[in-house]
């Protein structure tokens, strides 16, 4: 099982595919098994890497309050683990926190960042939806905060098609989502950090990914986003909600496949 240790911190994580790094950092729940869609057409071209971040899946647990930097210095510390020098670097929501600060740490590690379903800068929309998930966990548990969760990430219809792959994800869920006090002390983290200025140095070409039908973080806070950055380009997809990268995937796979082909001239199968 591959390990990359960051201090104290120990960060379980798994690679497919041969060619060039790209790392994929998934949203609050951390764990790596969130990208499945995507696996098997990037590691047609790119070698994969995916991680359970600290406090979720099969890394180290129960790591307590961190701050985005930290959380960022992990992704860094997989890469190292994995033997990639220089990588492209895709997030989704808290992922892409994670990419942002990576790149404002280290920009000579990322080849690109993607960031999917983003913001920057604490945000009262947002602040008021993970009030009302915090205190479904607080007041009910994690077995109905994973039962409310669908309804911040897919669209109805989707979740009226797909029952039975959401409960089985909420079972799944419940071994492999942080404890309580690391998934809030994530929700404090993220929802607190803003890099301010320093975001109009940044100098890594990015793209800013967003579903026009996001609910939990709206697309307009990608745009938003996208303009404070120096290199930096927006793509919307018309519908499939927070988790659209789960809901159509082959609709994020194509807004991936442009993006690198104009970057670099490659094209992912």
């Amino acid at each position: 099982m591959p390990i990359a240790q960051n201090g104290a911190v120990s960060l379980h994580y798994d690679t497919c595919g041969d060619g060039e790094p790209l790392i994929l950092s998934s949203g609050l729940g951390g764990s790596g098994g969130f990208w499945k869609p995507q696996l098997a057409a990037l590691a047609q071209r790119y070698q994969v890497i995916t991680y359970d971040h600290a406090g979720a899946g099969r890394s180290s647990r129960d790591v307590g309050a961190r701050s985005v930097a930290e959380m960022a210095s992990d992704l860094l510390a997989v890469l190292d683990a994995a033997g990639a020098e220089r990588a492209h670097v895709v997030g989704h929501a808290i992922g892409g926190t994670l990419g942002l600060e990576a790149a404002l740490q280290a920009p000579a590690r990322l080849r690109s960042l993607v960031i999917v379903n983003g913001w920057v800068g604490p945000d009262a929309h947002i602040a008021r939806c993970f009030a009302i998930r915090t205190e479904i966990l607080r007041a009910s548990g994690r077995a109905a905060y994973l039962q409310a969760q669908p309804l911040f990430l897919y669209p109805a219809t989707w979740i009226s098609r797909h029952a039975g792959e959401i409960d089985a994800h909420a079972a799944e869920a419940l071994s492999t989502m942080p404890s309580d006090s690391d998934l809030l002390a994530r929700i404090a983290a993220f929802t607190a950090y803003d890099p301010g200025r320093a975001l109009a140095a940044m100098q890594v070409r990015t793209l800013c990914v967003a579903s026009r039908d996001d609910m939990l973080v709206p697309w307009h806070m990608s745009k938003t986003l996208a303009r404070r950055l120096p290199d930096a380009r927006l793509a919307l997809a018309d519908w499939g909600g927070h988790a659209f990268t789960q809901a159509v995937p082959e609709v994020f796979h194509d807004l991936l496949r442009e993006f690198y082909h104009d970057l670099t001239g490659d094209v992912v199968a």
